[in-house]
C-alpha cells in the first residue's frame, strides 16, 4: 500500500501541477505576445464571461454542501468578490468583466446575452458548476486551486496588453489588478482546506485528479476558442451564416 506524502510533497506537487495551466496554450501564447487580432480578443472576452458569471454560482453551490461554518463564513466572500455587494456592485468582478468588454468593443448587451458563448465553452464551464454541486465541498475546493497559478496571469496581462493592444482602453483591465491580491487569499483557504483534507495516499491521488480535471476544463475552452477564432471553424461553419447556438437549459 503507498505510502501517503507529507504535506509538504502533497502541495509540491499540487503545484507542480501549474505546468499545464492554460497560460501555455497556443491561444493564450499569441494573446500575450500582442499577436492576436481584435475578433480574436473579443471572442475571448465574450467567452471568458460566461466563466465569470459562474464562479459564484460554484461557490455557492460549495456553500450548500457545506457544513463548516467557518468554512462558509471565508468562503461567502469569493461571491462577493464577483457579484459585489447591495448597493455597491461596480466592485465587483462580473462588473469588472463587462467593462473589459466594453474595453474591446463589445457591448454589455452582447456579453449579457451570451449569444457569443460557443457550446464547447458552455459545455466545459457546466461540467465545472456541475461537479462543485454534486461533489463534496472539499473535493470543490480543491478543483479551486488552479488559482495557485492565476496571479501570473493576471500580472503578464497588465504588464503586456498595453503596449500590445493600445486600442483596448486601459479602464478595462481593473478585473486583472482586482485579481491579484484576491487570488492569492482564495488560495490560501483552499490549498489549506485539501492539504488538510486528503491525507492518505489514495485521497491525495484523487485530490491531483481533481486538479486536472479544472485544468482540462480550462484548456478545452481555449481550445473551443481556438477552432472558432483562429481556424474560422465554429460549430455549423459553412452550413449556416449565422450560427445560433443554445443558451444554458439545464
Amino acid at each position: 500500500m503507498s505510502q501517503p506524502l507529507t504535506k509538504e510533497q502533497f502541495e509540491k506537487q499540487l503545484r507542480e501541477k501549474g505546468a499545464l495551466y492554460h497560460i501555455y496554450h497556443p491561444f493564450h501564447i499569441a494573446m500575450h505576445n500582442g499577436e492576436c487580432s481584435k475578433e480574436q480578443i473579443q471572442g475571448w472576452v465574450a467567452n471568458r464571461f460566461y466563466y465569470q458569471v459562474n464562479i459564484p454560482v460554484k461557490d455557492a453551490a460549495i456553500m450548500a454542501n457545506c457544513r463548516d461554518i467557518n468554512t462558509r463564513r471565508q468562503w461567502i466572500q469569493r461571491i462577493l468578490d464577483h457579484d459585489g455587494s447591495v448597493g455597491d456592485e461596480t466592485l465587483g468582478g462580473i462588473e469588472a468583466w463587462l467593462q473589459l468588454g466594453e474595453a474591446v468593443g463589445l457591448t454589455r448587451e452582447q456579453l449579457l446575452s451570451q449569444e457569443l458563448v460557443l457550446p464547447g465553452v458552455r459545455f466545459a464551464v457546466d461540467a465545472y458548476v456541475n461537479f462543485a454541486r454534486r461533489a463534496s465541498w472539499e473535493e470543490a475546493a480543491c478543483s479551486s486551486l488552479t488559482e495557485m497559478f492565476a496571479p501570473e496571469i493576471h500580472q503578464s496581462r497588465l504588464d503586456s496588453w498595453p503596449d500590445n493592444y493600445p486600442w483596448i482602453d486601459k479602464k478595462g483591465l481593473e478585473y486583472f489588478q482586482m485579481r491579484l491580491s484576491q487570488a492569492r487569499r482564495d488560495v490560501n483557504h483552499g490549498l489549506q482546506i485539501t492539504l488538510d483534507h486528503f491525507k492518505t495516499a489514495e485521497q491525495q491521488a484523487h485530490a491531483l485528479n481533481i486538479l486536472q480535471f479544472k485544468l482540462d476544463i480550462l484548456w478545452s475552452m481555449l481550445d473551443a476558442m481556438t477552432m472558432a477564432y483562429d481556424y474560422k471553424r465554429a460549430p455549423y461553419h459553412g452550413i449556416i451564416e449565422t450560427p445560433s447556438y443554445h443558451q444554458g437549459i439545464f
